[in-house]
């Protein structure tokens, strides 16, 4: 139902709630953009009536920032599918697709093709495309998709150093243009195109993020969900260290259903190995099948980026700079259990298991001893074109 009341917007959904004390009937309350959302936030109030006390009234107010979501790489598969799925949250008030200079038809075709969809939703959400700089300015969150695949001949080593370039690029616009907005770098090798985001940005640490390990984690839950034969929501674990092979299953943190794992009947016939390696394998499984992931990334991406604008103070594990204080080691970006908020990302230290311990030191080392080569290579490439 929507109408106005005293020159304010107003739009109401009746539903059915759920807590403690069971069902309940719900009424919720809010402004959408133009009835408040102008002024950088829309306020949203809802009030709830329990079934046991109907005289029993009681309300509550939380507060969204309005954002511009920027996807560099939208020319990409992923970066238009994320696009299009970020786009869906009512928070992200403009949608900026971003590539390279020359593709601007292609921007403008898929800007008009993602407008027809708003039309379809009921949506009217902003979106603008470029290839200018300029283009970044204003972006509260911008997502790095840009680079080049793997070859079948190619090293880590090499692709590392390809994508480091076009990162860097990007990297270095963003720090200029949109210095206070926080940047998620979804490049592969990821850990190590984070740190060079990081580093060529200029942008403080707690505002470059990288997708990590929180695919690969969720991979991991859909295949104990698999294994025991329940719904996904109730399995919760995690996946750090480096994405890829070095990756290190936290199975000291994994519950189903509340029930640490080790506690659980047929614990003993569970394929740990096996599942570990499909899911570093997924990937590879998909781009040999259809030629690129795209589903999983996109909406892995979508996930975190409505946790940062509505604010949701998750715990996701994404690559972030790790402090030697807290972790023993510095200089590098690793994915580690990560406070997820509108003011930036903040890395938790976690107790892990011996094993667990030396998997993720072994980790550290492999990315630390690359994103060195590779800061190596570009310092002296930079120096040579001065």
């Amino acid at each position: 139902m929507t109408g106005t009341s005293g020159g304010m917007c107003w739009h109401l959904v009746v539903g059915t709630g759920s807590g403690p004390e069971g069902s309940r009937p719900t009424v919720n309350a809010w402004r959408p953009q133009g009835c408040g959302a102008e002024k950088g936030y829309v306020r949203e109030a809802g009030y709830a009536l329990s079934t046991d006390n109907m005289s029993h009234l009681f309300t509550f107010t939380r507060c969204f920032f309005t954002a511009k979501v920027t996807i560099i790489g939208a020319t990409g598969q992923v970066g238009s599918y994320a696009a299009h799925a970020v786009s869906q949250f009512p928070h992200v008030q403009e949608m900026c697709l971003y590539g390279r200079p020359g593709n601007e038809q292609y921007l403008d075709g898929l800007a008009h093709d993602m407008m027809d969809s708003f039309a379809a939703r009921g949506t009217n959400t902003r979106v603008t495309f470029g290839t200018n700089p300029k283009e970044l300015r204003g972006s509260d969150i911008v997502v790095l998709t840009s680079g080049v695949p793997r070859k079948p001949d190619q090293t880590r080593l090499d692709l590392a150093l390809e994508n480091a370039k076009i990162v860097r690029h990007f990297a270095e616009q963003v720090g200029r243009m949109a210095p206070d907005a926080i940047l998620l770098v979804v490049t592969n090798p990821v850990d190590i195109m984070t740190s060079v985001a990081l580093k060529y940005s200029g942008m403080m640490p707690h505002r470059v993020f990288g997708l990590g390990t929180h695919l690969d984690s969720m991979r991991l839950k859909a295949c104990l969900a698999e294994f025991f034969n329940v719904h996904v929501s109730e399995v919760h674990t995690r996946i750090i260290g480096e994405h890829g092979d070095t990756m290190v299953p936290m199975w000291s943190a994994t519950t189903v259903g509340g029930i640490q794992i080790d506690n659980m009947i047929g614990i003993a016939k569970l394929p740990r190995d096996e599942m570990i390696e499909r899911v570093k394998n997924s990937g590879s499984y998909i781009i040999k099948a259809k030629g690129a992931t795209v589903f999983g990334p996109g909406d892995a991406i979508a996930t975190l980026v409505r946790t940062i604008v509505e604010d949701e103070n998750r715990m996701l594990t994404v690559s972030t700079q790790i402090r030697r204080e807290i972790f023993g080691y510095d200089g590098v970006c690793i994915s580690v259990p990560t406070r997820i908020t509108r003011g930036g990302v903040f890395p938790i230290a976690v107790r892990l298991s011996p094993t667990e311990t030396t998997l993720f030191s072994e980790s550290v080392k492999v990315i630390k001893e690359l994103t060195e080569r590779i800061y190596a290579t570009l310092d002296a490439e930079s120096s040579g074109n001065a």
